[in-house]
């Protein structure tokens, strides 16, 4: 199909941007990989396009004090191919590698994936993981939300009119603490059926701190804090990851979908969750 008529602007500045967000209906364009389509299938029909690739301030990945700030045009090959990530945020980096394609991966941008906020996406499993953050700036202002604040349900978030997210912001990461993402793809889309981030210490054999996400389960992603709560000063062994695990889909309104039913979903959760926390514990 062909995307309705719309006007396009691509400024140079964010106050600019800003700008022309606050004249008429528009909508921001940052990588374009999910409202490219939407616009073909006329799912989306803004008046304006404020294309923000031509904004150097919203491309760079910074450590700052204990936080990494990441702009929000920096693309998803950027965030898996950073030497600032790989040694202070591993997480975030392996996380990247599997979105999508090399194609999407160039394209496509952390602030526009997670300004979208699609259920299936892999950043926020890695990013709530983090407990990471999220600056939304406007033409009054800007605030700092909590990732999980921002994230409301399926393709909703608390981003008000006029208001563009510019960056995201993630801890370096504590010493010994080891990471991993697991997930399970939809081949055609490259999407998570199910994908699990997980943040693990361990010290003399016990879970000395533990952080466990999903995406692809829910109408959005989530803590998983009953695996949290099993997992916490227990031994870290197979078994325990194996019984904390299966707490993974614990009180979620689990999707059904062409591609999975809910109880494959939520079978799935625990497994890859199983997986992710072994991954881990290994490198721990």
């Amino acid at each position: 199909m062909i995307p309705a008529s719309f006007d396009y602007s691509a400024p140079e500045t964010l106050s600019e941007a800003l700008q022309l967000l606050g004249d008429e209906e528009a909508k921001v364009l940052a990588g374009g990989q999910s409202l490219i389509p939407m616009l073909k299938l006329r799912l989306a029909q803004p008046a304006r396009l404020v294309d923000l690739d031509r904004i150097p301030d919203l491309n760079f990945i910074a450590e700052d004090n204990g936080t990494i700030r990441i702009g929000a045009m920096t693309t998803h090959h950027q965030v898996e191919s950073s030497d600032l990530l790989a040694e202070n945020c591993p997480l975030l980096a392996k996380t990247a590698a599997h979105i999508g394609d090399v194609q999407v991966r160039n394209r496509g941008t952390i602030g526009g994936s997670v300004a979208h906020a699609d259920p299936a996406a892999d950043y926020p499993a890695a990013l709530l993981a983090l407990e990471a953050q999220v600056k939304l700036v406007s033409a009054s202002g800007e605030r700092v939300v909590a990732l999980d604040e921002f994230l409301v349900d399926a393709l909703t978030t608390s981003l008000e009119d006029g208001e563009i997210l510019t960056e995201v912001h993630v801890p370096v990461e504590q010493a010994g603490v080891a990471t991993a993402y697991r997930t399970l793809i939809q081949p055609a889309s490259g999407f998570a059926i199910v994908g699990a981030a997980v943040r693990l210490g361990v010290s003399n054999g016990n879970v000395s701190f533990v952080r466990v996400a999903l995406t692809g389960v829910g109408s959005k992603p989530y803590r998983a804090s009953a695996v949290e709560q099993a997992l916490e000063g227990g031994p870290a062994n197979a078994e325990a990851f194996a019984a904390a695990a299966a707490h993974a889909a614990e009180d979620v309104d689990v999707l059904s979908d062409i591609h999975a039913s809910a109880a494959y979903r939520a079978s799935l959760a625990a497994v890859q969750t199983r997986r992710a926390l072994e991954d881990a514990a290994g490198s721990a």
